[in-house]
């Protein structure tokens, strides 16, 4: 197929993620304090839009803690910063099975919440977007599956879509893009709907070119879409995803370095995708521009 270069790019920057890195970098933001600042430095680099999660501040650990949403997202707000807000409401379908001779009673790890609750602190922060994750998928842990089934994505997407909050699907294989179409043919999501094509995670969709086009070529022709991958394919791909004519996204959350040996920063992730884009000879999207193609509203500190 041609090649069909996007000539205006938003970056999304992916600030922590909940993944295990807080002790292997000391560039991973924990605190609320530090979520905000690493957020709001990615954005002006050029982000125009942040993906938060949050930690426990002393740990580390991922959290579902809606006191901490609530302060990641004032400290954002209150900022002279302008930038999309996107949370993610992909925590509390975590399952982890005992071994494989004792997979039941689940490990004390698991953690699977109700739709209202992985969708509360969506509901009290009102972020202009936030995560839904279109499917069901193992991850590298030996047992741990992340659980999203069709009644938990309709219920969730049903309560974006009544707080007014633009849900962006997470789809991690060619068969989460099929369920999110579904959706939106149910009239549970709104079209055009906003897509982000996640390569590389194991065991999701691979991130060789042959599979990135399966996924790009799997999205409808009016949704607005944005890939990315992992470690040290995370910089080639925001290349790769412009030249198919999406947007990229860059972070800590998918990788640590900015080159060997060499720890990233969030903002100096921006910074080198920023270089990328423009030296490709497309233009870098402001969070306004951003709202306008997505039709978004911007929302103010309370």
């Amino acid at each position: 197929m041609p090649l069909s270069m996007n000539s205006k790019v938003f970056i999304t920057c992916a600030i922590t993620g909940s993944g295990s890195s807080q002790d292997r970098s000391p560039h991973v933001p924990r605190s609320p304090k530090e979520i905000a600042e690493s957020a709001i430095a990615a954005a002006k680099a050029g982000a125009a839009i942040v993906h938060c999660h949050v930690r426990d501040p002393d740990t580390g650990v991922p959290s579902r803690d809606l006191k901490l949403y609530r302060e990641v997202t004032d400290r954002i707000r209150e900022s002279e910063v302008d930038m999309v807000l996107n949370l993610t409401a992909g925590m509390g379908g975590d399952m982890v099975f005992g071994s494989p001779d004792s997979p039941l009673p689940l490990s004390n790890s698991t953690d699977m919440a109700s739709a209202e609750e992985r969708v509360a602190h969506v509901a009290e922060c009102l972020p202009e977007i936030c995560t839904l994750d279109c499917g069901t998928m193992n991850f590298a842990e030996a047992d741990y599956v992340m659980t999203n089934t069709p009644g938990m994505l309709e219920a969730m997407g049903s309560m974006m879509e009544s707080l007014g909050v633009k849900p962006e699907i997470e789809a991690f294989d060619t068969g989460h893009l099929w369920l999110a179409k579904n959706l939106v043919e149910k009239g549970i999501l709104k079209s055009p709907a906003l897509v982000q094509l996640c390569m590389g995670i194991p065991w999701g969709a691979p991130d060789d070119l042959n599979t990135f086009m399966a996924m790009v070529n799997n999205v409808p022709n009016d949704w607005n879409w944005s890939a990315f991958s992992i470690g040290r394919n995370e910089l080639p791909y925001v290349a790769a995803a412009v030249l198919a004519g999406g947007n990229v996204r860059v972070g800590l959350e998918d990788n640590l370095w900015l080159a060997k040996g060499q720890l990233a920063t969030n903002e100096a992730l921006v910074e080198r995708a920023v270089t990328i884009i423009e030296a490709m000879g497309s233009s870098i999207m402001t969070p306004e521009e951003t709202r306008e193609k997505l039709n978004l509203v911007k929302r103010l500190p309370k």
